[in-house]
């Protein structure tokens, strides 16, 4: 985009009636070629053969021009490429000495092909979202309109969505509420700009066979006795679902305190508890819970999963033993890492407690918690 085109429009303005590029605003196909011609007034005091033409700030060929009259030049442009911005391109017919005269937006593109890959979830029977990709390459470089439109199968006017939102590649409509749950829907997008539309596949939707939920509530992680291997993991059913037929179906995911790599259960089924063993002695987990809900009402399509639910932390028990025939240990650097947090520990009790009735090894979890957030908050601000 010209950058100081901004700035000319205030120009072009002013001397409107005293010169003009036709046609105005064009919306070609990708591939066509289009004659414009700049005509001056004779209070200009110009000769058209004066002038020169550009296109989005670059300068194009004399080659391209021809001296229709001595107040008027044309220029030919061949195989348009599709638009830079949506907003248009620049073509502008500019005095010898650089100002800018008139000008013209140019909006190439194409028709739009189908939208694709229409996919939809309910969260909580409650409202219904959906999201689809443009067809064929991608955006058709002009702007496209995207109209989301949903019916009862048998007995009902089309509606259309009336939110949406955009992401890269990606469009989104959200219908927040009055979704039927025992009669499908039959769903599909329209696709609409200057040089023609398109429609997707009709879908059938039971969105009783797309419904997700939030995550799991109340997630516990314990220890299992003194047991160094091992933690229990607790949780609650979604809330939101108390009041329907459907059978859970669960997953947890745990990983060590200084890891990114998680390791996933997929064989909790309907429990709302999980032992977690095999794991180090004395170290901090995170753990966290999804849910999919299946069959709800009788569907018998898989459920979608819920996002996770917030990490949990629990610290399983340490197998070190410190020699009963010593108070002071040898120095060395383990012993040294273990006094500086000790240190660190007893000065977060101080101010997260009061008197010593809240010692217990889940407030040492906490604290673990609340540390690996500090250390990260001053990583990320270091590398600001």
């Amino acid at each position: 985009m010209d950058t100081t085109f901004g700035d000319e429009v205030k120009t072009v303005m002013e001397r409107a009636d005293l010169a003009v590029v036709l046609p105005q605003d064009p919306i070609l196909p990708i591939g066509s070629s289009l004659a414009a011609t700049c005509t001056l007034s004779p209070e200009l005091g110009l000769h058209a053969s004066s002038l020169y033409w550009t296109l989005n700030g670059e300068r194009l060929s004399s080659s391209t021009y021809s001296l229709v009259s001595s107040s008027s030049l044309s220029v030919t442009i061949h195989s348009l490429n599709g638009s830079q911005q949506q907003s248009g391109d620049n073509l502008v017919c500019r005095a010898a000495d650089g100002h800018v005269l008139a000008g013209s937006c140019l909006y190439v593109g194409a028709a739009p092909e189908k939208p694709v890959n229409l996919t939809c979830w309910s969260r909580n029977t409650k409202d219904l979202s959906c999201q689809w990709s443009p067809g064929g390459q991608g955006e058709a470089h002009i702007v496209t309109k995207y109209t989301f439109k949903y019916k009862l199968r048998w007995h009902e006017k089309e509606k259309e969505c009336e939110i949406y939102s955009r992401g890269k590649q990606r469009y989104s409509c959200y219908i927040p509420n009055n979704i039927a749950l025992f009669t499908p829907y039959e769903i599909w997008v329209e696709a609409t700009n200057h040089l023609g539309s398109a429609t997707s596949d009709i879908t059938t939707l039971e969105v009783l066979d797309v419904v997700t939920t939030d995550p799991p509530a109340n997630v516990q992680v314990s220890r299992v006795g003194s047991l160094e291997d091992q933690l229990t993991v607790r949780w609650s059913s979604p809330p939101e679902l108390k009041d329907i037929l459907f059978q859970a179906k669960y997953q947890i995911r745990y990983r060590l305190e200084d890891s990114a790599d998680w390791k996933v259960v997929d064989d909790v089924g309907n429990l709302t508890s999980c032992r977690l063993a095999g794991l180090q002695p004395g170290t901090v987990y995170f753990v966290q819970v999804r849910c999919n809900p299946v069959g709800i009402f009788g569907s018998r399509k898989a459920g979608i999963w819920s996002d996770w639910s917030h990490p949990t932390a629990a610290s399983t028990p340490s197998s070190e033993r410190v020699p009963t025939d010593s108070c002071d240990p040898k120095p060395g650097k383990q012993n040294s890492t273990l006094r500086r947090e000790l240190k660190q520990f007893f000065g977060w009790v101080r101010k997260h407690t009061y008197g010593c009735s809240g010692m217990s090894m889940k407030l040492y979890d906490q604290w673990r918690v609340w540390l690996q957030k500090s250390q990260k908050t001053r990583k990320q601000e270091v590398a600001l």
